[in-house]
């Protein structure tokens, strides 16, 4: 079976067992505890809780997934960044028995597999053990000698985020790999680690798509399935020392992670997500500069990526000039600086360890995420002082703080009335610019005078005249509406569960102030703002510019 057709196999066997089938969710999830969505049942995290579930009590799904977890481990026959989540989950409805049931005929009997043998949670102090399982496992002809038992390491998962639904788990081994995991969720785990029986029981359960791919089709590693070999074989033509399997795989589930990521609007950069894609980009295009591979190799494998999935995930299709822009800025800028910082660290390494400064220099000058920098020295032996290198990115932290708040606060304790218009005018600007460019739009910073506000945002390319005529003829639309401007406070959380914009939530404190402009725009801010649109007069964008890679800035006045 190709991947195509395992992955519709298992969506149609829930279906036809009474599951609605839900299409994948954003990389990017609504949890703020967490960066990524990193499992199938994140998005569905609050029906295991007693909210009522749209789809019903029993659906399936195959979930994109992002984690880096195991980005050390990449490289070896199953591990990956970016992976797909196949899954179904029961709120409320069937328990155990069914669960283990259906993974066991889906197995055998669906795909043909052999079980090499299963584990159950063998119990502690806190949970009992799961003789549940284990009784219908053996029910099922798996014998008490293929049943192993473990502990809370190996079989109990979750919560994802710092709290959440959890509990004991069940686990299918097929030819030596870990395949299922299937979660049964009885407990919720508060902030302070208590465990609290859930009113409700609830099955997650998630197999990894690639490695069920890899065992269907009598593959000894992810990397010789479909879903991966296009690639493999197109990165194959351009290498000249085929002996370095590990750098092969490296680059090519690297580039498939910044595809996605970059599809979800994603832009490389030094903090939260971004800094993530820049990790994955940067370190696939060291591991091309080592296999000794052309400048802008990663474009024509990214295409085969896109050529791969663009069925089952459209949008790396229809976003496609975007994300292969993105990595092209990001090689060739990072090309630039790449084998400067390489001599540089070559230099530094003729000392026994990496110091914290030096490893802040190569990151500061030369843009070598930590990560590479414990890489390289873990190549030779060497260690690097990990804390003086968070010493001193703090104190670079508090060097230009001032600067950042300037930036991001916009127009600081000593507003004018002035200054409080032309700020408000950012909040409807960025709500037009999302409007006219797509959801990718992500402030990323603003500096407000009382003459003129200037507007920072995320965006891979220039933008167009036509663009900039209409994100001006939306704002000026508001304004003439006549938008009350709202302000609320609450939690965090709260504020971006009801849809509140947020793209710098390390600065946010536990209550923060919403100012919502009619049902045109929300976003957490410190403010201030008037009190309705009309206030403003006519808006006027004076010039659009670029701002550094991936980031467009924006003048505008009001008239």
């Amino acid at each position: 079976m190709n991947s195509k057709e395992l992955r519709r196999k298992f969506l149609d066997f829930f279906e036809k067992r009474g599951h609605i089938i839900v299409p994948s969710s954003s990389l990017l999830p609504t949890d703020p505890s967490v960066l990524f969505t990193t499992a199938g049942m994140q998005q569905f995290k609050e029906y295991f809780l007693g909210k009522e579930s749209p789809y019903g009590p029993k659906i399936t799904s195959c979930q994109k997934c992002f984690r880096t977890s195991d980005i050390e481990e990449v490289g070896d026959n199953t591990h990956l960044t970016f992976l797909e989540m196949l899954g179904n989950f029961s709120f409320g409805d069937y328990f155990k028995k069914k669960a283990i049931e259906w993974s066991y005929e889906f197995i055998t009997k669906e795909v043909g597999l052999e079980i090499d043998y299963v584990s159950v949670f063998k119990g502690d102090k806190e949970v009992p053990e799961d003789k549940e399982s284990e009784k219908v496992w053996q029910d099922l002809g798996i014998s008490k000698e293929k049943i192993k038992k473990f502990g809370r390491k190996d079989n109990f998962w979750g919560p994802t985020g710092e709290e959440g639904p959890c509990g004991p788990t069940t686990e299918i081994y097929v030819n030596g790999v870990e395949l299922w995991n299937l979660v049964f969720n009885e407990y919720y785990q508060s902030r302070d680690k208590k465990l609290i029986l859930l009113k409700q029981k609830g099955v997650d359960t998630g197999m990894g798509f690639e490695r069920l791919a890899m065992v269907a089709q009598g593959k000894s590693s992810v990397f010789e399935t479909d879903l991966f070999e296009p690639i493999i074989k197109d990165l194959r033509l351009k290498i000249k020392d085929l002996r370095n399997e590990k750098a092969e795989r490296i680059i090519v589930d690297h580039i498939k992670s910044a595809v996605f990521l970059t599809a979800e609007g994603i832009l490389p950069s030094n903090v939260e997500q971004g800094y993530v894609l820049r990790r994955v980009l940067r370190r696939a295009i060291r591991f091309c500069k080592l296999l000794e591979l052309p400048k802008n190799s990663l474009i024509p494998l990214a295409q085969k990526v896109v050529e791969i999935y663009q069925d089952v995930y459209p949008e790396v299709k229809s976003k496609e000039t975007d994300i292969l822009t993105v990595i092209q800025n990001e090689e060739e800028k990072f090309e630039k600086t790449l084998e400067k910082g390489l001599k540089q660290f070559e230099k530094i390494s003729a000392k026994r360890a990496i110091s914290g400064t030096d490893a802040f220099h190569l990151y500061d000058t030369y843009g070598f995420p930590l990560e590479l920098t414990i890489e390289l020295a873990k190549e030779r032996n060497l260690k690097v002082d990990e804390k003086g290198f968070k010493k001193s990115f703090k104190k670079h932290q508090e060097v230009s703080r001032a600067g950042r708040e300037a930036k991001f606060g916009g127009i600081g304790k000593e507003a004018t009335y002035e200054a409080t218009k032309l700020h408000t005018a950012t909040h409807l600007l960025h709500q037009a610019l999302r409007q006219v460019l797509g959801k990718h739009i992500k402030q990323m910073g603003s500096d407000i005078t009382p003459q003129r506000l200037r507007f920072d945002f995320s965006h891979p390319q220039k933008m167009t005249e036509d663009e900039l005529k209409k994100v001006e003829e939306i704002v000026n639309q508001k304004i003439k509406e006549d938008l009350e401007v709202k302000k609320e406070e609450m939690c965090y959380t709260d504020a971006v569960e009801s849809g509140a914009l947020a793209f710098f939530k390390q600065k946010y404190p536990e209550r923060v102030t919403v100012y919502s402009i009619g049902s045109f725009s929300k976003e957490i801010c410190a403010g201030p703002h008037v009190k309705r649109t009309s206030e403003l007069g006519h808006f006027k964008i004076i010039k659009e510019e670029s701002s550094g890679s991936g980031v467009r800035r924006i003048r505008a006045i009001l008239e």
